[in-house]
């Protein structure tokens, strides 16, 4: 099968080799030319612009999208919209706002145009293990596309699915996401806890490699969190500083929504947002308020 892949930064990348590897047939585009140089190296085709690209996919088209979401998701569809025909199909593997997916979803419908929404996990280790892909649009349209999932998944019939209609794939991943968030933060807090224990002098990635084994606790995220404390056991390269892409701000805000209870996600959030603070002002409040009901001793910052 002959695929369109625009976007090649590492992920899109990785899964043109992959893709490459399984013997499809790809046309690649980026603005970056080094990295279309890199894919031509591994056999694709390249494309000096999206209206090559589409010339060179034989109809009816299939064109995979991996690209930030919001504006340059919204801005590419838009083109696309333009340059494909009736039947031609596009595949959003980025993380897109679901409720954006089911609009475009429709705006493209309305042209003879499918989308199909692939929310994908792997990360840069996607090209060795596969990749997670949690598919949604139109049945038959998935269908159709089958070889081309089961060649970048872990396994012919393993990591991948079609879970619903359109949006369906992109609300799935955003979960996927927030429940991310609230692993990564149980673990960091269970390992701040042991590094504080200074009287057992705790080897926290020894911790690390025996819970990796037999434990309940032993997870992907556990091996990767074991890795990173081999390199440097006291983090001393890393400021404590943890963004976020968005799919965690939307879980929290779908719940809310629904009305139902997510602590521990809503949590691992806040806990990013205060990592970015310097200063906090509310603490510097807080102190301020005990000092004045109970005489409370405040630490002032160094020259005042």
């Amino acid at each position: 099968m002959q695929i369109g892949m625009v976007g090649l930064g590492k992920m899109g990348g990785n899964m043109t080799s992959r893709l490459l590897k399984g013997g499809h047939g790809v046309v690649v585009f980026d603005h970056n030319q080094d990295a279309i140089i890199k894919a031509e190296s591994e056999g694709a085709d390249g494309a000096d612009s999206l209206e090559d690209l589409v010339s060179q996919l034989k109809a009816p088209r299939i064109v995979w999208i991996m690209v930030p979401a919001g504006d340059p998701t919204e801005s590419l569809l838009n083109e696309l919209g333009e340059l494909l025909s009736d039947g031609d199909t596009v595949i959003d593997g980025g993380n897109s706002n679901y409720k954006d997916t089911q609009r475009r979803a429709a705006e493209l419908k309305e042209k003879g145009i499918s989308l199909v929404d692939v929310g994908t996990s792997g990360g840069v280790w996607g090209l060795a293990e596969g990749y997670s892909m949690m598919i949604g649009g139109e049945a038959s349209k998935v269908k159709q596309l089958q070889s081309v999932f089961e060649t970048l998944a872990p396994g012919e019939n393993t990591g991948w699915g079609y879970v619903g209609s359109n949006g369906a794939g992109h609300f799935v991943k955003m979960v996927h996401n927030g429940i991310e968030y609230g692993l990564m933060q149980a673990y960091a807090e269970g390992f701040e806890i042991m590094k504080a224990k200074e009287e057992y002098d705790l080897d926290l990635h020894n911790i690390a490699e025996i819970w990796r084994y037999g434990s309940v606790v032993r997870s992907w995220m556990l091996d990767l969190t074991a890795e990173a404390l081999k390199e440097d056991p006291d983090l001393s390269d890393v400021k404590d500083w943890v963004a976020d892409s968005g799919e965690g701000r939307w879980t929290v805000a779908e719940a809310i929504d629904l009305d139902i209870p997510a602590p521990v996600i809503t949590l691992s959030l806040m806990m990013r947002l205060v990592s970015r603070q310097d200063e906090r002002y509310s603490a510097k409040l807080l102190a301020a308020m005990r000092n004045q009901f109970g005489g409370h001793a405040i630490k002032r910052e160094v020259g005042s």
